[in-house]
């Protein structure tokens, strides 16, 4: 989409990131007590928070898609005041003002949380899939987009589902999971769903490489994609998702600096917003800095979210005594439900932002196409 590098360090950074996680982890049982963790804390301190606010800063803080605020204003304005009126209304009110208590509701929560952000996931890599396809010049045909499409959304979506239900690593399983699927019938047959997942994997990989002349970008794209879910049948989970979340985190962050670096120069705004913003947009890596920075500030609030309860984040290594302020606040409910925000937010914004088969927005985000 860039160049070589650029695309090897954002977007093909399973490149990168397999070997480290391979040398960090080797010999290891647990690789959360290898160096494997403190590469995964770091990846999550620059790019955890940056990638989730990277589509609200294309939304608003760029001019390219000022006038979707307009022309798609339920889009952008009523579907993110929706989002937080609901998520606050859920969340906030006490034990006693809903039928149910409060943790019930946050049970509720990351159980949706699981298959949006399951979604978000294998719809990203239909994205770059697409995208890949029409930089090398492919037909931009129906049946095209749907194989895409179809490959993402089952082995990435799917097949991780797959993998995470055998593990036993799918939150609140037991609420709505084990009645489904008898936790002692996938004991039994364990060995099987692992040799027929990765079968499947392999010759969907294989048809989708074999059925067209693919670029070597894509071709990459689709052996890294594949590669990771393979692992999740056969590796310790906190590998694979130290690996499946790195790589989505990086990739939306790059992703957002080339649509921002096409914005318009500061004095053809006309708007006194959009100028101050102008000047970090079009300066991809002080974008990347930036979003890195709020990342850094706000990963300790939001790791109150994001952690179990019983488990321990990465704040609390990096700055304890804030952390555990943090979780004995009074202002708990509150950062909780910040945290479901910003998430549900991130989903919303990502299809407004990136949805191409839209004219306005692939105006909006020419640089992605030109």
């Amino acid at each position: 989409m860039r160049s070589p590098a650029w695309d090897g360090f954002w977007v093909l950074n399973t490149l990168w990131l397999a070997p480290i996680a391979w040398w960090t982890t080797r010999g290891a049982e647990d690789p959360r007590e290898t160096n494997l963790y403190w590469v995964y804390a770091a990846l999550a301190l620059f790019f955890w928070i940056g990638h989730r606010v990277s589509s609200t800063y294309l939304a608003y803080c760029t001019s390219a898609f000022r006038p979707l605020l307009t022309s798609q204003r339920t889009r952008f304005v009523w579907v993110p005041l929706g989002i937080v009126v609901f998520t606050l209304g859920v969340l906030l009110p006490g034990d006693d003002a809903l039928p149910w208590t409060r943790a019930k509701r946050i049970m509720a929560l990351v159980i949706l949380d699981y298959g949006l952000v399951t979604y978000h996931f294998a719809t990203q890599h239909y994205g770059f899939l697409s995208l890949y396809r029409l930089r090398a010049g492919r037909p931009r045909t129906r049946s095209a987009r749907r194989w895409d499409r179809a490959y993402a959304l089952v082995v990435g979506g799917a097949m991780v589902i797959l993998a995470e239900l055998i593990s036993g690593q799918i939150f609140f399983k037991e609420v709505w999971i084990d009645p489904i699927f008898d936790p002692a019938w996938l004991e039994a047959h364990h060995e099987l769903l692992q040799l027929s997942g990765t079968a499947f994997v392999a010759i969907a990989t294989a048809w989708m490489l074999l059925r067209e002349r693919v670029s070597l970008p894509r071709a990459l794209y689709l052996l890294c994609m594949a590669a990771i879910v393979v692992a999740a049948f056969f590796v310790h989970p906190f590998l694979f998702i130290a690996l499946w979340t790195s790589q989505h985190w990086l990739a939306a962050m790059g992703l957002a600096t080339v649509v921002a670096r096409g914005d318009r120069p500061q004095q053809e705004t006309g708007n006194l917003w959009y100028s101050g913003w102008s000047g970090v947009s079009r300066r991809p890596w002080t974008l990347a800095s930036l979003l890195a920075v709020v990342s850094c500030i706000l990963l300790p609030v939001m790791e109150v979210e994001s952690i179990p309860e019983g488990e321990t984040g990465f704040a609390e290594e990096i700055v304890p005594a804030f952390a555990e302020a943090l979780s004995n606040s009074t202002w708990l409910p509150a950062l909780v439900a910040l945290g479901f925000v910003t998430g549900f937010l991130h989903y919303a914004l990502d299809r407004a932002v990136f949805r191409l088969s839209d004219k306005e927005v692939r105006r909006a985000a020419h640089n992605l196409l030109d």
